[in-house]
């Protein structure tokens, strides 16, 4: 999944009434005078600070409708953020007020009786054409008004608020104002119900506060499925109460050597909780049969000759396999996913299944066969990477794609009858998503096996009709796989992730219709003020006009 190798291993956009009411060129045009100083170069210079009022829906994913119009809404200091009196409503006001009150340094108190001029957060039942996470929201001088059906799309409008608002307002000190939104309503729903991003916490380990401050980057570009990579050759990092050397032991290494470590189970379920409040959906992957080393050294007897191999902390993949025929497999198989799906609230659970290149096609098939059955009746569907399709996927299996463009057409097309037979898609093209591979050879971290992916080349594709013979209906979404066989620290994440991972977002979130590079690139560019306030340390891309380092804070 992440290393060289000799071969590869939906909700429908709510459509506007008329075209969004600016043609892209002219909206491009007012957006680069936004962010670029008079004589700069679109490919980059000096740039202008902030515009007061950000162009209305000029944000990060793109939404589904924009309708300018009107004077724009303005916080002060004695705005309040007003709801329906809803605990789902009060709940996402909360966290909006906990943003704004650090860098406004105005009181917003949160209530549910009526305020000119507030903020107001309301679901309305009779809004079910904006589905599970779209919204609506509506600003004018006399007040700003976000209505959903669901708190999802509560939350996911407050993301739209923030970016609308200039990029200072995500510090946590007190900065000059004014707050001021663009008059006009944005209504916005999702293209895709799948927009996740994946942590790989196995190669090198990431303590939980890592995985949340992710987390809370991830959630502003409206990603709503964290998978977590909890189990590798060279780590184990969740633990198991009815197999505890597995984190223990297995646990206790990485790439290189270093310490290693695992999540407690009230760590995991503290992780899960905190993307819970950002209403993102926690899938858990421990990779099956392969990549399985730090299991086979914690216990001997899962593996064929009964004899525990030693921890691993190198990179090479492909070389460790349980044992297909020994019944203690599958009580291993039982105990450990039955116990991390009672941790995990969510849908799904991951087995991996990818490069088992140590495990024979026949003992691989004979092994999802028992191992799908498991995952489901502990109440989980089964997720697994596109190796599965060469078994049988269970029904409502859901398959990760991982492959690239240049994967033999007889691959491809394999993983597309499986979905024409149903099996639902999660597309992660490793040549455009691996957030791990290097931008260009001067990158210092990273790998390079599926080729350098640019901030382009991770935007510039379309699920939608990225893998011939694969009915639309099928694709359930994207996600962008974060490997760490070279990452460890915050700074490290930051550099590979962004500005990458927000393209890959706007790919899951916004209408086909509305992808245009020339167009990205700009309202990207202005995201970068916004990710210097937040302490992302951002991947500075040649191919972005980014304004001048600290303008606009």
């Amino acid at each position: 999944m992440s290393q060289p190798r000799p071969s590869v291993r939906a909700l429908s956009p709510l459509r506007s009434a008329r075209p969004p009411r600016f043609p892209r060129l002219l909206a491009a045009v007012l957006l680069l005078t936004a962010v670029t100083a008079p004589g700069a170069s679109a490919a980059g210079g000096p740039a202008a600070e902030e515009p007061a009022v950000r162009p209305l829906g000029r944000i990060v994913p793109v939404p589904a409708s924009v309708q300018p119009g009107g004077a724009p809404f303005a916080l002060t200091p004695s705005t309040r953020i007003g709801t329906d009196g809803s605990r789902q409503a009060r709940a996402v006001a909360e966290q909006l007020a906990r943003v704004l009150r650090p860098s406004t340094g105005y009181a917003l108190p949160v209530t549910d009786r009526p305020s000119p001029g507030a903020v107001r957060l309301r679901l309305d039942s009779g809004e079910r054409a904006l589905g599970e996470e779209g919204y609506r929201l509506h600003s004018a001088p006399g007040g700003l008004t976000l209505t959903a059906y669901r708190e999802a799309g509560l939350f996911r409008g407050v993301q739209t608020l923030r970016q609308q608002l200039p990029s200072r307002v995500e510090r946590d000190t007190v900065q000059p104002g004014p707050w001021q939104v663009a008059g006009g309503t944005i209504t916005d729903t999702p293209r895709f119900a799948w927009r996740g991003a994946m942590l790989d916490v196995s190669r090198h380990f990431l303590e939980a506060a890592q995985v949340k401050r992710y987390i809370d980057h991830i959630a502003l570009y409206k990603i709503n499925t964290l998978h977590l990579h909890l189990s590798d050759d060279q780590g184990w990092r969740i633990a198991v109460d009815s197999w505890p050397r597995l984190a223990e032991y297995g646990g206790s290494t990485e790439v290189g050597g270093g310490p290693g470590g695992h999540y407690t189970k009230a760590q995991y379920r503290d992780i899960v909780r905190h993307a819970a409040a950002r209403h993102i959906e926690v899938v858990p992957e421990i990779d099956l049969p392969g990549h399985t080393n730090a299991a086979l050294a914690s216990y001997a007897e899962l593996n064929c000759d009964g004899v525990a191999p030693p921890l691993y902390t190198g990179t090479s993949v492909g070389f460790s396999s349980l044992c297909v025929p020994k019944e203690v497999t599958y009580d291993f198989v039982e105990d450990v996913i039955g116990e991390i799906a009672a941790l995990t609230p969510g849908r799904y659970l991951h087995i991996g299944g990818d490069e088992a290149h140590s495990t024979s096609h026949e003992d691989y098939a004979a092994f999802m066969a028992r191992v799908q059955p498991v995952v489901a009746r502990h109440g989980k569907t089964v997720v697994g990477w596109h190796q599965l399709t060469g078994a049988t996927p269970a029904e409502g299996a859901v398959a990760q794609y991982w492959g690239l463009d240049r994967t033999s057409a007889a691959e491809k097309e394999r993983v597309a009858a499986a979905a024409r037979a149903g099996t639902r898609l999660v597309l992660s093209p490793a040549d455009r998503t691996y957030l791990d591979m290097k931008y260009d050879e001067n990158t210092r971290l990273g790998l390079s096996w599926a080729g350098y992916v640019e901030v382009r080349r991770s935007y510039d594709w379309d699920p939608g009709s990225y893998l011939a013979g694969a009915p639309a209906s099928a694709i359930a979404g994207v996600e962008a796989p974060l490997w760490t066989e070279t990452l460890s620290s915050d700074e490290d994440l930051d550099r590979m992730a962004f500005p990458r991972l927000p393209g890959v977002a706007e790919l899951g979130w916004s209408p086909a219709r509305a992808h245009d590079w020339e167009d990205y690139r700009l309202r990207l560019a202005a995201q970068g003020p916004r990710m210097e306030a937040l302490g992302i340390g951002f991947h500075r891309s040649p191919q972005v006009p980014w304004p001048a380092a600290g303008s606009g804070d």
